[in-house]
């Protein structure tokens, strides 16, 4: 008798695993393109789009201090009394960040941010401020959320905690309309249009992690503290922030591009619509980490990851053809006509993006699995680099504003991922988990 071997999981195995998930992660950054048409039929029209794009962006980096909970809650939180911690720290990081983003909104604070740091057009900064006003009870409201999304998980109910986002997204898309119907519209309109459905998914989050809360145990060993769980979290939230402050230096340097009032709106509309394929690519991540690698040679999920980002990458390219662009583009999201050519030119430029997101993700999933959380740092570090440098170049050479985004965004994450790879051979092992995966244009929640 020959002992038995393990069967070589199959493209199909990594597939059944990766499709749900990636359809969860894409279907969270879909409620911004819905809301995108309540923002882009008010005064001012798209420009209030990039407005509304430019804030998100800086309420998803101060929010980015939480980024790291829902994975410290599932290592601190699986007793009801280190739940109670860690729900406590949680809803303090949540009031410090609303503190932060109270401050930035400030008129002062608020034009050095978006009319000098970042560069945008008075069109464009008088949105932009209003709706990071409007934001924080979302901003809150994500915090909230966090425990109640860490308690399912924890019991490994994860298509329970599903039902929630769900929720959410219907929400979002039976509001959109009846705002446009009813002439609620505006980069403000807009922020209310994706508040209440985050509302609606706090309290079906707490419904549904009811039952998994009142079967918590009392622990029976000492608990970690406040400060022990922050100090935690701190480390999981610093490549978050780089991620997220490179969406801002991105928006900087196409704000000072040529046509920044036409081209900003452009590349926000065809980003909408990439963004939640490629956060979906980031799933890759959790395939690595499900189906390790038999050997340093076996290059199967690197290739899954290749087939998945090219896959993905082709979905947004829908939206261009003939007849669905003037429907989605020109009818829902308000676009002027002849500013179609250079969408298309985007959506084709932005191809390319989803691929390098998931090749990333195989090798984040790789350092993972060998707990070597400083690689995939030091590549968000160099991501970083990368952008700074690339939107540098194309503003000198002239480039089109519209194409400085989806340049640096492959560039950015191929160099992250090339970093990546050469220091998990020499990297000295560590303990510490390695940071969540988000999509190099911000984290999308």
């Amino acid at each position: 008798m020959t002992p038995d071997v393990p069967t070589p999981p199959t493209f199909s195995a990594y597939g059944r695993f990766f499709a749900p998930l990636a359809l969860q992660a894409a279907s969270q950054g879909l409620t911004y393109p819905l809301v995108a048409m309540v923002a882009s039929r008010g005064p001012g029209g798209p420009l209030n789009l990039a407005g509304l794009a430019q804030s998100n962006t800086v309420m998803f980096v101060l929010g980015t201090l939480g980024f790291g909970l829902v994975t410290t809650g599932m290592l601190f939180g699986r007793t009801w009394d280190g739940f109670k911690r860690f729900r406590t720290l949680t809803l303090h990081i949540g009031l410090a960040v609303i503190a932060i983003q109270a401050f930035f909104c400030l008129p002062a604070a608020a034009h050095l941010l978006f009319g000098r740091v970042i560069g945008l057009p008075a069109s464009i900064e008088s949105p932009a401020k209003l709706t990071l006003l409007a934001s924080i009870p979302l901003q809150f409201l994500f915090f909230v959320r966090i425990p109640f999304q860490v308690a399912m998980y924890n019991a490994r109910a994860t298509g329970r905690a599903s039902i929630a986002t769900i929720l959410r997204i219907l929400f979002t898309a039976m509001l959109s309309p009846v705002f446009c119907f009813v002439g609620m519209v505006g980069p403000v309109w807009a922020v209310a249009c994706l508040t209440l459905p985050v509302a609606l998914e706090v309290v079906a989050s707490a419904r549904l992690a009811g039952p998994y809360l009142a079967c918590m145990e009392t622990s029976h060993t000492p608990v970690a503290s406040k400060k022990e769980i922050f100090l935690f979290n701190l480390p999981l939230s610093v490549g978050g922030y780089l991620l997220s402050l490179s969406a801002i230096l991105m928006g900087a340097f196409i704000a000072r591009a040529a046509q920044p009032e036409r081209l900003l709106p452009v590349y926000y509309l065809a980003l909408g619509l990439a963004t939640p394929v490629a956060y979906g690519a980031t799933r890759v991540q959790e395939v690595v980490l499900s189906f390790p690698p038999a050997s340093a040679g076996d290059r199967r999920t690197l290739r899954f990851a290749l087939t998945a980002g090219i896959f993905m990458g082709l979905i947004p390219l829908v939206f261009i053809l003939p007849g669905l662009s003037e429907l989605y583009y020109v009818r829902l999201q308000n676009l002027n006509p002849v500013d179609l050519p250079p969408v298309r030119i985007t959506a084709m430029a932005l191809m390319l993006y989803p691929l390098c997101v998931a090749v990333r993700a195989q090798g984040e999933g790789l350092a993972g699995l060998a707990r070597k959380p400083l690689t995939v740092i030091a590549g968000q570090a160099v991501f970083m680099a990368t952008i700074a440098v690339a939107g540098g170049v194309s503003l000198v050479l002239g480039i089109d504003g519209n194409l400085i985004g989806p340049i640096g965004l492959s560039l950015g994450n191929l160099a992250s991922t090339a970093t990546l790879r050469l220091m998990l051979r020499w990297v000295t092992k560590t303990d510490l988990p390695v940071p969540p995966t988000i999509t190099s244009a911000g984290q999308i929640r």
